[in-house]
């Protein structure tokens, strides 16, 4: 064994780990994994498209309540020259039948937000790695049964979170493991994003036409994101932007989240988005709780701050606004800039971005990048399914793990708990109970795979 492969596993036995059995963390890759899909909507039908393009994936089984989804997985099917899966549908619990098959090691669930907990928790107990789309639960106690029921099983729980793969985010990970940045202060990252045209359609088209949403006016995320942003005051998708930086600071592998307090702004950007397309429309009247920006932050263990935004309903360019800032030097993704302080070409003048970013490709992108060339989100969703499709065939523990994934995704009921008693702070929960000061971060450590 050479030196980084000894480095490498021995950070991973010292992580800490409670999931999976003794003896196989380090099993033989098997050469195939057979995987059942619960949901093949939009986002399902991207993982599908992962699956088909595989040797190594075998897709035996898909469910899905809608014919129009399960027509167009169909489609995939017959124009990728595979074999059609066994479908299951019928209603809400048609999932269950799936779980119930002995030749399936994972499931991929890409349903709506309500039923993640629920299908996860079961997929579990069936003994089926699981593979789950943001977000994890809608509760503080959906979390904890994610957790609780993942360590009871010993099944592993890995939140699909792309952005952690991302090209620039990996190379800065790549860059604050190097030192470059010194020791880590401040960070900043979430979800920038101009929503509206998928948050409401005309039932024909899934982008930009009509001012319609709910399960019999719209198709897509219309028939059941929208109803979120009327419903809640939150950040109800932080994991794309705390996913990353979770990983820049060590959480839960030496330092965590301990506390964290949200604000909202008034909301105005669904209301305006309606009358502007459709003047008069009954959907302008509605009263949209969420505000439009909903900033969140949140203190650590190691005395860093984490600085959230979830900006999704006014007129704005797709972005994270990733920022990592240390005592010798910081990232912003908005400018496309870095500058390390005594490094850079000029005292206190950006470098751009670009030049630091390639020199410190991380070796997974190194080496896998022509794979990944065509998959989704520009390459990402390649790595994620491949990490998690890693750990299946080799009974390995996921790299984003089940206490990452909860980590993440519990921000939306704990900011919206903070916001409704008027910006008090929240404790952050423990989900390692006391685990994170001796557990090591292994994620991305080198171009293994994971």
């Amino acid at each position: 064994m050479n030196r980084r492969d000894f480095i490498a596993q021995s950070a991973i036995a010292a992580a800490g780990l409670t999931i999976l059995p003794s003896g196989v963390l380090f099993a033989k890759d098997r050469g195939s994994v057979r995987l059942g899909y619960i949901g093949v909507g939009l986002r399902g039908r991207n993982h599908i498209n992962e699956g088909l393009l595989r040797n190594d994936v075998e897709i035996v089984a898909i469910c899905d309540t809608q014919e129009s989804s399960l027509k167009l997985c169909r489609e995939q099917f017959v124009k990728a020259g595979k074999a059609l899966p066994k479908e299951y549908t019928g209603g809400t619990e048609a999932y269950k039948k799936l779980l119930e098959r002995k030749d399936i090691d994972g499931v991929i669930i890409s349903t709506p937000w309500a039923f993640h907990k629920d299908q996860a928790v079961d997929a579990m107990n069936a003994g089926k790695y699981v593979g789950c789309e943001v977000i994890a639960g809608l509760t503080v106690d959906d979390h904890w049964d994610i957790v609780n029921t993942s360590e009871k099983t010993g099944v592993p729980y890995m939140t699909l979170e792309n952005v952690c793969y991302r090209r620039d985010v990996m190379a800065v990970l790549n860059m604050v493991r190097n030192g470059l940045f010194g020791e880590l202060v401040h960070l900043e990252g979430g979800y920038q994003h101009d929503l509206r045209p998928v948050l409401f359609n005309d039932g024909k088209h899934f982008y930009g036409k009509g001012v319609e949403f709910g399960q019999e006016a719209s198709i897509g995320e219309a028939q059941w994101r929208t109803q979120y942003n009327i419903d809640l005051n939150a950040d109800i998708y932080p994991t794309h932007g705390i996913g990353p930086l979770m990983h820049y600071i060590d959480i839960n592998s030496g330092n965590r989240f301990t506390n964290m307090v949200s604000f909202a702004s008034k909301a105005r950007g669904l209301s305006s988005y309606v009358e502007k397309m459709s003047p008069g429309h009954k959907n302008a009247k509605l009263d949209y709780k969420n505000g439009d920006v909903v900033t969140t932050t949140i203190n650590c263990a190691n005395g860093e701050t984490v600085i959230l935004s979830h900006d999704t309903h006014l007129p704005r360019p797709y972005s994270l606004g990733f920022r990592v800032q240390g005592t010798e030097g910081l990232w912003m993704d908005v400018a496309d800039s870095i500058y390390i302080e005594g490094k850079s070409k000029n005292y206190d003048k950006w470098d751009p971005a670009k030049e630091w970013l390639e020199k410190y490709d991380h070796p997974l992108w190194k080496k896998y990048a022509a794979k990944a060339e065509g998959a989704g989100h520009g390459g990402m969703d390649w790595y994620v399914f491949n990490a998690f499709v890693q750990s299946v065939k080799q009974k390995k523990q996921t790299p984003i793990d089940v206490y990452d994934s909860v980590t993440m995704s519990v921000i939306l009921p704990l900011s919206q708990k903070s916001i409704s008693e008027g910006n008090q702070p929240q404790e952050f929960p423990d989900f390692t109970k006391g685990k994170w000061k001796s557990r090591k971060n292994t994620f991305a450590l080198d171009d293994s795979g994971f």
